[in-house]
């Protein structure tokens, strides 16, 4: 498997990716997923993918060589949908070729991926591309895409990046973000492809291949972890004898009280048949409660 996030913001771009593929606990090797097409001046697009290792290396290979009937290919799409649709097309072509023997080796036909960049004339656009070939775009209120084990890396995206991040702090939470993730799941492994486009620039000026031998990346790693320890450390203990919710107030359930299984009949005991109440609700707690409820 594997662990790509993108993300635009309103300086540029942010793409990371990791480089596991494996077929089992003793089949583990390394493809990078980040694919640059670069003409200086005109145009830098970055795909990513995810999935079944040999359909994104056939789809690759499609988007990389093809040149439609029109003459058209990712090399002169005059805009960014232009240049998605090419790479739709190619993920349907290698489906409608491969989908059906797969199936009858019982094999999902299982790709997703990540387009974004900028083509000169243009504003810098973000997509991602489904197993069917459609896609859908990155807007404003939600400005990232993830593909592959994209579960352990979430929260911290979610918290954090909205469009007027600058760059430096985007690539520091998607490293955070892909930390989280290699903590939690021995199917995503470094090295990391991290790549970061300034708007307008049309050409690759901030790039780094991470492995674990990279200082900064160490520094993420044991520093997000001492700080999480640190403010969960600070967070105060819950009240057990206090309802700190106020709101709560408003429900005409008893506060505080459990969800008891009902006792069968015939375990029943005098003493039983009127259950005392061992919890207090909040109107009990505070008097001026009970005139909310």
């Amino acid at each position: 498997m594997t662990y790509c996030v993108a993300m635009r913001l309103d300086q540029g771009l942010v793409f990371l990716s990791d480089s596991r593929t494996n077929a089992g606990v003793d089949q583990v090797s390394s493809f990078r997923k980040m694919l640059v097409f670069e003409r200086p001046g005109d145009r830098v697009l970055v795909l990513m993918t995810a999935g079944n290792l040999a359909i994104s290396q056939s789809v690759r290979q499609l988007v990389e060589e093809r040149i439609s009937a029109d003459g058209r290919s990712i090399w002169n799409a005059p805009g960014m949908y232009d240049a998605v649709r090419l790479v739709g097309e190619a993920v349907r072509e290698v489906r409608a070729q491969d989908a059906e023997p797969l199936a009858e080796a019982g094999i999902e036909f299982n790709i997703s991926l990540i387009l974004g960049g900028q083509i000169a004339g243009e504003r810098t656009r973000l997509f991602m591309i489904y197993s069917a070939g459609n896609f859908i775009e990155a807007q404003e209120e939600s400005p990232y895409f993830q593909i592959g084990e994209s579960k352990y890396g979430k929260p911290v995206l979610d918290r954090m990046i909205r469009p007027e991040l600058s760059l430096d702090e985007g690539a520091k939470c998607a490293l955070v973000s892909m930390d989280s993730t290699l903590r939690s799941n021995i199917s995503v492994g470094l090295p990391l492809d991290l790549l970061c486009y300034e708007v307008d620039a049309l050409r690759i000026t901030r790039f780094s291949t991470i492995d674990h031998r990279n200082q900064y990346f160490q520094m993420i790693h044991n520093t997000w972890g001492q700080r999480l320890k640190q403010v969960f450390s600070e967070i105060p203990d819950p009240t057990w004898d206090d309802n700190q919710i106020a709101a709560a107030a408003l429900d005409n359930r008893a506060l505080g009280e459990p969800v008891r299984a009902s006792l069968p009949v015939s375990l029943v005991t005098p003493n039983e048949a009127e259950p005392s109440r061992r919890f207090q609700t909040l109107a009990e707690q505070d008097p001026k409660a009970s005139q909310l409820l």
